[in-house]
């Protein structure tokens, strides 16, 4: 059994700080939350405030759950693509055994390729989907692996370089979906027929659905559609046997016999496999609400499977932030209000909003799909039977928010916005606005609506559609209520109306223009989230135009949007908010294709070659993900742990080596 505990070496090259050294003002100013920036990624470090305030039992839960996540850290890996293990360990070998000079051109191209990989799990970008090419040669790399004792043959090393697999999740409503994405969810010959026919046919309780397909592999095997099970002794099962490993230490640790129980019942299901365990246990961990500590952790989000059936693994350790969530806990009490007060058809709103429990957190360590980018937001469990009779869990992850907002600004501000009153708003309720966004769209956004009787789940009936409709839904459901004078009457807001005008402008601009960033000339809108932000925004400007509502303003060769009425744009939110539960509620797959297709995949190629053109000027990356402060326990004589010290990584590839190193278990 290994004892784990950070080697002198890894100690070396970190920074230490004691858990009672964090969260004064004085301190919160002087800490360096920039690690690292290459290619179109900045790393950043967060803190873990209030953890010195917990008692020993509640840091070692802390500390268990923290570990159980990292040891499935390689399942996601595996899950994103079939060569992505093999690929890393070989990168890895060369990084760290290459003799020769580590200052040409091509060894820098190396080293940015391999940070690349290390923050998107794998060859395919995180966010994009799009294969990440190097920029040296085949030759240059047969050079390194030979140098470096490191073995990269056959598929595995061609497929860095050629035009296979490009998409990591393909979208296009031209492909199939499922044949011509390289998520290892399928095998590489699983079409999408294959998967409807397999799923289609399978037989589930209509009243109490479990998630079909969440947890496993759908492969071919002598002509035959098999699934592959993630459990102990199944696949993945080196693994699992790890994470199962530490979540009996938290068992030991938990603060109540709710927690027992949703923990004890998290263990069966991996030792199982078997998707009616996972149901019991999302009962369990969402009506354990009592306690300090919370977690996420499993199979969980569907955003990578083309289909929608297979989970991605992702776990967040969390800690109450006990002053954040009595301030937002408001929205949960008044949930039913809101819903009530939708403009969604009076037989698509629940008559009874149940247990939405909306919290800020600070997190203490991710991995997995939450790592190292990461959410901001989270509402679980996504079972909509479970989340109807026994309501959800919403969650802020304050530090990591109060991270991005600490790390720097880049001046994208000044030259995006439309105009000096915009900009002055951003800035003054700007941080606000998008806070309060985020809890509108986990806690009573997700929460709201009803299925009609008879219609199937929107991962049935929405298909592919169902993730960017869903996320639209909550988004549209947040910005309706942004601007409203409740949440000036609730304490939430000093200035409704400015708030409401900061978030309105925000989005627009962000769903619009600002996005746009993100993606090379000539690519589609591909992800989930950039998507729903596309639709909602172009969608409520092409309604708006002929009212007088936005306009797009040239100036001087720039572009704006500028909105004129933000009363009238609230009610066009509230128009595409009703029939965007419309079609969930009634599962109407052809309004759904073509109000995404319409408004959220194309791109108007002349405006994003000059959005691109204005951004070249800024050097801050575009996208940001973290690495994880390091929980270090004390030990007395007998091995007992009588405390923790928090290590601050003080670079992203010294972080990614210790973790394949430490947590390579496939």
């Amino acid at each position: 059994m290994k004892q784990y505990l950070l080697s002198a070496v890894l100690l070396g090259l970190l920074t230490l700080t004691s858990c009672g050294d964090q969260a004064t003002p004085q301190q919160e100013n002087s800490f360096d939350y920039n690690v690292d920036q290459f290619a179109d990624v900045k790393v950043l470090r967060y803190q873990i405030p209030g953890f010195e305030d917990l008692t020993l039992n509640e840091q070692k839960l802390v500390y268990f759950m923290t570990q159980a996540g990292l040891e499935g850290r390689d399942i996601m890996w595996a899950q994103n693509y079939r060569h992505n293990l093999e690929i890393r360990k070989a990168l890895e070998k060369i990084y760290v055994d290459y003799p020769g000079s580590r200052s040409s051109e091509d060894w820098m191209a190396f080293e940015t390729y391999l940070k690349r990989v290390w923050f998107s799990n794998g060859i395919h970008h995180h966010y994009s989907n799009d294969k990440i090419m190097p920029e040296f040669s085949t030759k240059f790399l047969k050079e390194l692996l030979f140098e470096s004792g490191a073995t990269l043959e056959g598929e595995a090393f061609e497929v860095i370089f050629d035009d296979k697999d490009k998409k990591k999740v393909n979208l296009s409503k031209d492909a199939d979906i499922v044949l011509e994405s390289a998520i290892n969810f399928y095998g590489p010959d699983v079409t999408t027929q294959d998967v409807e026919d397999f799923y289609g046919a399978e037989e589930v309780d209509i009243e109490r659905p479990i998630e079909v397909g969440l947890n496993t592999r759908l492969v071919k095997e002598q002509g035959e559609l098999v699934e592959q099970v993630y459990r102990s002794g199944g696949l993945y099962g080196q693994a699992i046997d790890r994470i199962i490993y530490w979540l009996e230490q938290a068992v030991t640790v938990a603060e109540n016999p709710a927690q027992a129980k949703a923990l004890s019942l998290l263990i069966d299901y991996y030792k199982t496999g078997d998707l009616n365990t996972w149901d019991d246990y999302a009962v369990a961990w969402v009506s354990a609400t009592e306690g300090n500590i919370d977690w996420i952790n499993g199979f969980i989000e569907v955003y990578n499977d083309p289909k929608g059936y297979k989970g991605s693994y992702e776990t967040i350790v969390q800690i109450k932030d006990f002053d954040m969530s009595k301030k937002m806990s408001v929205l949960s009490e008044q949930a039913q209000w809101f819903e009530d007060n939708s403009p969604l058809m009076p037989e698509h709103k629940k008559k009874e909003v149940k247990g939405v429990s909306y919290k800020t957190v600070v997190v203490a360590g991710e991995s997995g799909d939450a790592s190292p980018s990461t959410p901001i937001g989270v509402n679980l469990p996504n079972n909509n039977w479970i989340r109807q009779a026994h309501g959800s869990k919403s969650v802020s992850l304050g530090n990591i928010i109060n991270a991005y907002n600490n790390a720097g600004g880049s001046g994208r501000l000044q030259e995006f916005a439309h105009d000096a009153q915009e900009i002055e708003l951003e800035e003054k309720y700007g941080a606000l606005a998008d806070k309060l966004h985020t809890a509108l769209h986990e806690v009573v956004g997700h929460a709201s609506g009803q299925i009609n009787p008879g219609v199937g789940t929107p991962k049935e009936t929405l298909k592919s559609y169902k993730s960017t409709i869903e996320e639209g839904r909550a988004d549209l459901f947040g910005l309706y209520y942004l601007m409203d004078p409740k949440l000036q009457e609730l304490g939430l807001v000093t200035d409704w109306e400015a708030t409401g005008t900061a978030a309105y402008d925000g989005y627009i601009r962000n769903g619009l223009v600002t996005q746009l960033i993100r993606l090379n000339l000539g690519d589609d809108v591909e992800e989930a989230h950039m998507r729903n932000r596309q639709w909602v925004s172009a969608w409520v400007f092409e309604k708006g135009q002929d009212q007088g509502v936005i306009e797009r303003v040239t100036r001087d060769g720039k572009t704006y949007y500028d909105i004129k009425d933000y009363g009238k744009l609230r009610e066009l939110f509230g128009e595409l908010l009703r029939e965007t539960q419309r079609i969930t509620s009634e599962g109407d797959y052809e309004a759904a294709k073509a109000l995404v297709e319409d408004y959220g995949v194309k791109v108007d190629q002349e405006l994003h070659a000059e959005i691109l053109q204005r951004n070249s000027q800024f050097t801050s990356a575009p996208y940001s993900g973290f690495v994880n402060p390091v929980l270090v326990p004390e030990l007395n004589e007998q091995q007992e742990i009588i405390g923790f010290q928090i290590v601050q990584p003080e670079s992203f590839q010294a972080q990614m080596l210790e973790y394949s190193k430490t947590y390579g278990n496939l």
